[in-house]
């Protein structure tokens, strides 16, 4: 049969493979989660393919650009652990400036950031990192918010030991804070907006707020940690019933307001205080843990932190060592960033790609992480990125670009580390809510969420303009598959609710769909063996 004839075989079974997807029970059942009533206005982009051979099970818009929201995480974390190495361990260190005699340091103590996302304050008694489904960073708007039982300050607790162990019982000079390993950029997510290489306790002050007793009796509220970097005005009140409702508000430099009410019997509410500087902030915890273990320092924990009475860089990286904190591994702070889309240590991601090559912005971050997404086989042409996090409105994906990262990552050695930093459906996580308790998907799909609103400055309303899904699931029957879900643009109003409502009833549309492939993908019909797939197009 000659070439041309053999082409238009192919092509005639790739449009009848098109037509009969097209009527399939598979397709059927998609369309009724997508086209559920509220959704019918939405745009879905779909792609699910099999791991790792790539055959595609269904397609829908895979080739159109979607607003990501935290399923960015995926490739900013994809490219630091391609990078970095899932072993890296942030190594931070404290050096002196001047001599020590007789257990006096006359000079200065220098903390030099390294990056490090934690500084211990997550790391509970097996040596890994613990998290929280919801994460403490987002308790402004999340009822829900919870902290690790954890010390926030172990990291610091730890440097100051090291301190004493070198034979410094007190310090004449000045505490500072080196940070200048990277320049600081916004964070491009919701929670502490501020990237910077020192981060304790995610740069906020917990505030924690329990009801009294009785109705009239104020609200008991403490800090985590305690410190006197901030001053805290609290007036809040124990009511009978109703809902609680707190705000913390900054009212002026160091300085915040707490205001509300809180029901008798309601669990202590969670809210937070976002720190201004984060440099200064940790200088004031570092002389506070110091003087805590002993260490005389006449340097007031209130000052603020001086970047001008640092020495060059090389001359800090010359000076004697006199601790060091080591952290655990990059695999750790992985989980964390998938698990909860912890924003703030996803917007750092890019910068510790920037600093590993020598570079300090987040523009050469970005042009890196594309230089590892392209070695990884992603076509980053049908991307776009403007942080690690997913709130830039310069981010964009394709589905097929999307599952090409998730299949690139299934053949790499790595692979167990990043697939095991996945939220699993049902159970943890972002995704722990996802489906019921009872859902048969429970527990079979791993995958990255995402969540981004806007607000409609014509009449108020918030339009969200993602909810995506993108990960990996076994299916009944054994398949294993790569997928990318992600529903834009649609009136929050139209699904009804608030904002935490709506968002919460997209994503158990996606859950739904998740069901729909876990049940049954052996039915959809498929393009010959060794023919490219149809595309439908919709």
């Amino acid at each position: 049969m000659p070439l041309g004839a053999k082409r238009w075989v192919w092509l005639l079974a790739v449009i009848g493979t098109a037509e009969a997807r097209a009527g399939s029970p598979l397709e059927d059942r998609v369309d009724a989660v997508v086209n559920a009533r509220g959704f019918e206005g939405a745009h879905w982009g779909l792609l699910v393919s099999e791991c790792p051979s790539g055959r595609v099970v269904f397609e829908r818009n895979a080739d159109r650009m979607f607003c990501p929201a935290s399923v960015t995480k995926l490739y900013s974390s994809a490219a630091a652990l391609a990078d970095l190495g899932a072993d890296h361990r942030f190594k931070t260190p404290v050096v002196r400036r001047g001599e020590v005699k007789d257990e006096i340091l006359r000079g200065d103590l220098i903390l030099v950031a390294k990056g490090d996302l934690s500084l211990g304050g997550r790391t509970g008694p097996d040596g890994n990192l613990l998290f929280e489904d919801n994460d403490h960073s987002y308790a402004g708007g999340n009822p829900d918010a919870s902290l690790v039982p954890s010390d926030p300050l172990a990291g610091l607790t730890h440097l100051a030991r090291e301190v004493q162990s070198a034979g410094i019982r007190a310090i004449t000079g000045d505490i500072l804070v080196d940070d200048r390993m990277f320049e600081h950029a916004p964070s491009t997510g919701s929670g502490p907006v501020k990237v910077a290489p020192i981060v304790v306790n995610d740069n906020v002050i917990d505030v924690l707020i329990t009801p009294g007793a009785r109705a009239g009796e104020p609200a008991k509220i403490r800090i985590v940690p305690e410190t006197a970097f901030a001053a805290m005005d609290a007036r809040v009140e124990t009511t009978d019933s109703g809902p609680a409702a707190v705000e913390v508000r900054a009212v002026g430099p160091r300085r915040f307001a707490v205001r509300g009410r809180v029901p008798v019997g309601h669990k202590p509410v969670v809210k937070t205080y976002e720190v201004e500087e984060p440099a200064a902030f940790a200088r004031t915890l570092f002389i506070e843990t110091l003087r805590n273990r002993g260490v005389h320092v006449g340097a007031s924990p209130l000052a603020d932190n001086t970047p001008a009475h640092l020495p060059s860089k090389a001359e800090v990286a010359a000076l004697p060592v006199v601790a060091e904190y080591t952290s655990p591994p990059l695999r750790e702070y992985l989980k964390v960033i998938l698990k909860v889309s912890q924003n703030l240590h996803a917007s750092t991601l890019p910068l510790l790609v920037a600093a590993h090559h020598g570079e300090t912005s987040l523009e050469r971050g970005l042009r890196l992480e594309g230089e590892i997404l392209a070695r990884l086989g992603v076509d980053i042409r049908t991307i776009s990125f403007g942080g690690g996090a997913g709130g830039s409105r310069s981010d964009l994906v394709t589905p097929r670009a999307t599952v090409a990262l998730l299949r690139a990552m299934s053949n790499r050695p790595d692979f167990a580390v990043f697939d095991a930093a996945l939220p699993v459906l049902g159970r943890d996580g972002t995704l722990a809510k996802a489906v019921s308790p009872e859902s048969p998907a429970r527990g079979h799909a791993r995958a990255k969420t995402g969540t981004f609103w806007v607000d409609n400055g014509l009449d108020g309303r918030p339009v969200l303009v993602s909810k995506a899904l993108a990960g990996y699931m076994e299916t009944a029957s054994g398949r294993k598959l790569a997928f990318a879900f992600f529903l834009n643009d649609i009136p929050i109003d139209a699904i009804g609710g608030n904002v935490t409502e709506a968002g919460a009833a997209a994503g158990r549309r996606l859950g739904k769909l998740c069901e729909v492939f876990y049940a049954d993908t052996a039915e959809a019909n498929e393009a010959p063996a060794n023919a490219e797939p149809a595309r439908a197009g919709r």
